[in-house]
């Protein structure tokens, strides 16, 4: 059998084989988006390690099984979608709860972040985690699919076509349902575009990205 191209699925057919130290560089690469993914949708950093802790052990109880027939990539974060989407099923609520209850525990405490690994400034970094807020909060407000769409695009690693197979849509719908999020979260972030406070750091951060 041919190489696989894919050096990810690579260092999952070794962990098939038993080789433990591949299955570590999968997690050591994997964890921090997974987490992302899973904290933009369910808006609670313990929730979002628990379900990711899942996603590896789901990976890991998979590796007897497991043959190439995508990119690793789409593969493990189909995983984390059937996982994310069968919690917010299960639990029956808005993922925007887990916001407000941390919030209702401390009037005073600010919302509890993941923060992407940029190394900014102060101010400018002061401003950048309040505006990732902001945003983070208008796409808790997406439907579902805009919100997994959204979420999924921020994730440097995917591609609209891998975005699209993750969601189980053709292409056309995935660009669908990011551009109508895209258009939902420009709307709901006008006041602070037009603030002039954070118009240069909301243009980057809107305008800078594949989906924003």
């Amino acid at each position: 059998m041919a190489a696989p191209t894919d050096p990810d699925a690579a260092l999952m057919l070794r962990v098939k084989g038993g080789d433990m130290r591949a299955f570590e560089e999968l997690v050591g690469k994997y964890k921090q988006p997974i987490v992302n993914l899973m904290y933009r949708m369910m808006r609670d950093l313990d929730e979002a390690e628990d379900l990711a802790q899942n996603v590896f052990i789901r990976v890991f109880q998979s590796a007897p099984r497991y043959e190439i027939s995508a990119k690793f990539s789409t593969w493990i974060f189909t995983i984390a979608r059937n996982l994310c989407l069968n919690e917010i099923r299960r639990r029956g609520r808005h993922p925007a709860e887990s916001l407000e209850a941390s919030q209702a525990e401390s009037p005073e405490a600010a919302p509890r972040q993941y923060p992407d690994s940029k190394a900014v400034g102060a101010p400018q970094a002061f401003l950048q985690v309040e505006l990732e807020a902001k945003i983070q909060e208008a796409v808790a407000e997406l439907p579902g699919k805009q919100r997994l769409a959204i979420a999924l695009c921020r994730e440097e690693e995917l591609s609209y076509e891998e975005i699209a197979r993750v969601l189980g849509c053709s292409l056309s719908a995935a660009k669908s349902l990011i551009h109508r999020g895209r258009e939902t979260l420009k709307e709901r972030l006008k006041p602070y575009l037009q603030s002039g406070v954070w118009q240069g750091e909301a243009a980057e951060t809107l305008e800078g990205k594949r989906c924003l």
